[in-house]
């Protein structure tokens, strides 16, 4: 990275600056080319493929939100990733989990995770829940011009509010407009086969481990009617990324976990194949 002019020691002078806490803000001002929004694309021939990742899902629960995402990417017909990971933690108390053009978003996702993990270190104290959600808005917006060639990214975050004492759940559209979701939420390919799902078997009082089956049944329904979708691989032990976001911090379900669910889940589906018509449990 180049500096405006003075170096001090093996350092250049930018990193010896005051400046903003944002190291988005530090970016923009000494190496605005390295930013995934602002970088120029060359000429397009024709269509180009590129992977996309699909459907993630959130629901919160007393004490807490679960964010969960399938695990296949795809380039227009064809599966280009069985196993993709979608779901990210962005610090101790949140997560994310990104829908659309998958390199970019996941090059997002660890500029995001950078910009809180440098906030913490100047500041010395963290963001707040709400913090957090408005500084990925920022990003998101800072990749309007990329979004409009195509090259959109649209995550979901969710995390918990240490001052309010709850699971939150933040959606966003291509422009970086943002909404605090009630309950449940889900973006990508096959959210409206997952929200669909959600919305006849969530309840406010569901346990963890309720929450947990309804996300994984949220995934199932939308790959049962969404071809971007992967539902559970049992055959070849792919499972969707759950995860779990308390009081105690970010939690990911580990594979036996996750396979449990998995399995109890399409034990009902083989009883009922067109999904539960009652509770979860």
């Amino acid at each position: 990275m180049e500096a405006n002019t003075r170096s001090t020691g093996r350092l250049p002078a930018a990193f010896l600056t005051p400046g903003s806490s944002s190291f988005l803000d530090f970016l923009s001002d000494h190496s605005p080319e390295l930013l995934p929004g602002r970088r120029n694309l060359p000429p397009l021939h024709g269509a180009v493929e590129i992977p996309h990742g699909t459907t993630i899902v959130a629901a919160s629960f007393p004490g807490g939100v679960v964010l969960a995402g399938d695990r296949r990417a795809t380039m227009g017909n064809v599966i280009a990733q069985r196993d993709i990971e979608k779901v990210f933690p962005a610090d101790e108390y949140s997560a994310v989990g990104i829908a659309g053009t998958a390199g970019l978003a996941v090059e997002m996702v660890k500029l995001f995770q950078l910009e809180l993990e440098h906030f913490e270190k100047v500041e010395g104290a963290t963001l707040s829940l709400e913090g957090k959600a408005n500084r990925l808005s920022t990003m998101i917006r800072g990749n309007l011009g990329m979004a409009l060639q195509g090259l959109a990214v649209v995550p979901l975050f969710a995390g918990y509010d240490m001052d309010r004492e709850k699971g939150r759940i933040f959606s966003y559209d291509v422009t970086g407009g943002r909404s605090e979701e009630r309950g449940f939420a889900a973006t990508g390919s096959g959210s409206v086969f997952a929200r669909g799902s959600m919305k006849k078997l969530y309840r406010e009082d569901l346990t963890e481990q309720q929450t947990t089956t309804l996300v994984v049944q949220a995934l199932y329904d939308a790959a049962d009617d969404d071809s971007a979708t992967g539902g559970p691989d049992l055959a070849r032990r792919i499972y969707p990324i759950v995860t779990v976001i308390t009081d105690e911090g970010f939690r990911r379900l580990t594979e036996a976990e996750g396979s449990e669910i998995v399995r109890t889940v399409h034990e009902r589906r083989l009883e009922q194949p067109d999904g539960p018509r009652a509770a979860l449990l």
